[in-house]
């Protein structure tokens, strides 16, 4: 099972950057939540967004209004769409999946969380 992650960069401050991640495996039977995390030098890991698979949606407070989280279940899919971004979103960003497992005919929770990259966004 593996999360491969991808966009990032560097922008300047006002602009706009998308992140995208998939995951993949050939025992993943279902995928609940799906979100976004992120880490800051010197600071915890934070969750940025999240989203259920029925769609329902929860943003950090600093975020609301400027970043929108997607997903797409059939090609098993989060996106991350981060407008208007600040100094203060630079951080390695991190996809993560509360997945079950199929596998030896029994099912497993499993969590599992992406590779990280890096948004730098400059004054």
């Amino acid at each position: 099972v593996q999360l491969q992650a991808s966009g990032g960069g560097l922008v300047q401050a006002g602009g706009s950057l998308s992140l995208s991640c998939a995951a993949s495996g050939r025992t993943i039977f279902s995928i609940h939540d799906m979100g976004w995390y992120r880490q800051a030098p010197g600071k915890l890991r934070e969750s940025v967004a999240n989203i259920t698979r029925d769609g329902s949606i929860q943003y950090i407070d600093s975020v609301k209004g400027r970043f929108t989280i997607s997903r797409d279940n059939a090609e098993n899919q989060v996106y991350l769409q981060m407008n208007s971004l600040k100094p203060e979103d630079t951080a390695v960003y991190y996809c993560h999946a509360d997945l079950v497992l199929f596998k030896s005919g029994s099912y497993y929770q499993h969590e599992s969380w992406g590779q990280g990259t890096l948004v730098t966004v400059s004054s």
